[in-house]
Order: structure tokens, then sequence, then C-alpha cells
């Protein structure tokens, strides 16, 4: 069968990347065309475009970007039609992926498969409208969003499991490294390590990282170790880790995780990866006009948690400093309460026992991937032959 998936960023790669090889176990015919990234070409298949080609985030950058975001628009819609898939599968990146959805939905027979869920339950709930109108079938990564769509909006979903619960759990059972041979790898010391995760966009590390650095430089036992985003350059860095002896690590965060005592974390897959790995965290997160955030949250978003962490438990397992509480004098505070010997470190290990029973240890590409083969083998699931006239697209970013 024909499989067309589109990405927007890093994770989405990844990810789909793992279910295009586990769909090729279930269907040894399958063939790939795709927006995405070099984790999907290394599968094989035909890539239309980079999803660095796609990736706008904000009012200004996507209102500077509106032409190209239209072409992208109108070229993935094209393509489509073009190809003429069995099934289009959207990876997150909901600004683009449901007006895709709802051009395929509304002008060809094509089920639309969902993988990664829109974080509607936060922000923008009101889309729910638009999957349930547009989404043949959703594939959920995260447990709570199951009582979410299916008690709250009466739609049916599939709970495939965690991928990075399962990844992680492989990557341990892998790793031989010692924290000796690590710190010589990348020119490190051999103090204890606190790892700074800043994010994965250049705005992210910009707003995050110097009070990070400066909170963290406090403990002068510790080395201050940066992962690096993978598409972000050294060039990048360097003027935020200039006279903070701070050192950065490429293409090793899991490595680095294994090692560090203590980390600064962005919110986003990076807490859930770093309670997996056992590592006590302190999540920051920086945000324009604090004080409307704050309020914000209080009364417009609909979540009580921002890190996965907490949302997965329900708990507050770990702090969350963002909007007004993004302070230095916070974050190295909660910082100490972390470090080796102090009472909140055994605290939030022990929550973290919580996380992964939440999560499971079910192979979420493996478990998508056979739900979704079964489903197009049945009949009714074919694409329909006709196509009609294309509809206008509307910018949006990828939030």
């Amino acid at each position: 069968m024909k499989y067309y998936l589109i990405v927007g960023e890093a994770s989405g790669d990844l990810h789909a990347s793992r279910l295009m090889a586990s769909l090729k176990e279930y269907d040894p015919d399958a063939r790939f065309r795709f927006f995405g990234g070099d984790l999907m070409q290394q599968v094989g298949g035909v890539r239309v475009k980079h999803y660095k080609d796609l990736a706008y985030m904000g009012f200004i950058p996507v209102l500077l970007h509106l032409p190209t975001i239209f072409k992208n628009l109108e070229k993935c819609k094209k393509d489509i039609v073009d190809w003429h898939p069995d099934v289009v599968i959207l990876v997150d990146y909901p600004g683009f992926n449901l007006k895709i959805a709802k051009f395929v939905h509304k002008h060809t027979g094509i089920p639309v498969y969902y993988y990664i869920s829109p974080k509607i339950w936060a922000w923008k709930e009101w889309r729910i409208r638009a999957i349930k109108r547009d989404v043949n079938e959703m594939f959920s990564i995260l447990p709570f969003e199951v009582p979410f769509y299916e008690k709250k909006h009466n739609y049916k979903i599939h709970y495939v499991g965690n991928p990075t619960a399962e990844e992680v759990c492989g990557f341990r059972q892998r790793y031989a490294e010692t924290k000796e041979e690590f710190c010589h790898r990348h020119s490190l010391d051999e103090k204890p390590i606190i790892a700074i995760l800043s994010g994965s966009r250049k705005q992210e590390i910009k707003d995050n990282l110097p009070k990070m650095l400066e909170a963290a430089g406090h403990f002068e036992d510790y080395q201050m170790v940066v992962a690096g985003a993978p598409s972000i350059s050294d060039a990048y860095y360097e003027p935020f880790l200039k006279d903070t002896g701070a050192r950065i690590v490429r293409n090793a965060t899991y490595e680095l995780l294994s090692h560090a005592t203590a980390a600064l974390v962005t919110s986003g897959t990076a807490t859930l990866e770093t309670a997996l790995f056992d590592v006590p965290q302190v999540v920051c997160y920086a945000t324009p006009v604090p004080s409307l955030i704050r309020f914000a949250f209080k009364h417009i978003i609909k979540v009580d948690f921002i890190s996965l962490v907490n949302l997965v438990t329900q708990q507050e397992i770990v702090q969350e400093l963002l909007a007004d509480r993004f302070r230095i004098y916070n974050i190295a505070n909660e910082l100490y309460r972390i470090l080796p010997g102090q009472p909140d470190r055994a605290r939030m290990l022990a929550g973290y026992q919580l996380v992964r029973s939440r999560l499971g240890m079910e192979v979420a590409p493996d478990n998508a991937a056979s739900i979704m083969v079964s489903l197009l083998r049945r009949p009714a699931a074919r694409p329909a032959e006709t196509i009609t006239d294309r509809a206008e697209p509307h910018a949006e970013s990828g939030e």
C-alpha cells in the first residue's frame, strides 16, 4: 500500500521514521512519500519537502513567510492528489496538518490517520471539531488523552503506548559507556553533571538558556553540560556559553542524561525523557509578558501543568518554573532541593515510578502500524477514485 506522511519538526521525523519501519514489517509492499526529515529518508521512499522548510513558529515568522506557507500547502495538496495514496498519516504539527486533513477529507476519498495528537487538551480545544470531522483515526501516545477524547468529546481513539518510554528503556539496556569514558569523549571534567536541555528552537534557547546557566553556575562543585539541539549550530550557542564554563555535547542527549546528577529542562518531551532516565529536574520555561501568561494559565489554558511528567501523573512530581516564576533565584533554589542528600530528590525519583506505570511498555510504532494496516485492508477503507476542486489554504504556524 501507499503511505503519505507529513511531519513538521525533528521529533516528528523520529517518530514517523519508526512508524514507517514498523509499517514495512506489517506491509512488505509499503511505499512511502512524505514531507519529513533525514530519519524518514533513511527508512526509504520519496521525500517531497524537508520539514525544516515548513517550521515557522510564532506570529511574526508566520506573517513574514505567508507566501512560502501558502506555497507549501498547495504543493502538498497537489502531491497527495497526484500520487493518490491509500492513507495520509499526519504527525503532530496541527497548524499545517489540520488544513491538509480538511482538504483530504473534503476533496478525496483517502482516509486520514493522525499519529501523535495535537495538544488540544492544553489550548485550542475548539480544534476537536475539525478532528472529529476530518480525521478517520487518532493514534495517541499519551494515556491522559484517552478520557479527554472519549469521555469529554465522545471520539474514540487508539492509545498505542508511548514511544519515548520504549526508546529510553531500549537505550538504557544497550548503553554501557562509563561516566569517565563519556567525559573523556566529550572533553569534560570529572565533576558531577548538571544537564541543561534548553529547547530545540532558537527562540526557546535565547529565552531560557542564559538564566538556566546563571542559576546552575552557582553550584561550583558541578559542571554544566548543554544538550545541543540537532538543528542549531554551535555558533548560535557560543554567545550564551561564553565565560560560563559550560560545555556543549551534540547528538548525545540520552548519553548525557545517563550520567547527569540533575537537570534543568524546558517543557516538552525532554521532561519525559529526563524522568525516564531517573534524573531529578527543574522545568524552566520563559514566556513573554509573564503576568499575562500567568493569568492565561489560571483562566484560559485548560490544564493544571505544562510538563508531561506532571500531566501523565496528574500530580506535581516536578517543579514548573514558567512565566513569572522563571527567575534565577527560583531556579537555583529548586535545583538545590533535588541534589544528592536533599529530601526532594528521593520524592521526585519515587514519583518517576508512577510515570513509568502510567505510560506502560507497549511498542507504540508497532501497535500503531498493526492497527493501521488492519484498518486499511478492510475494503471500505480503500480510497475513492474521484477528486474535486482544491480548497483555499489558510496560513498558520505549526503550534
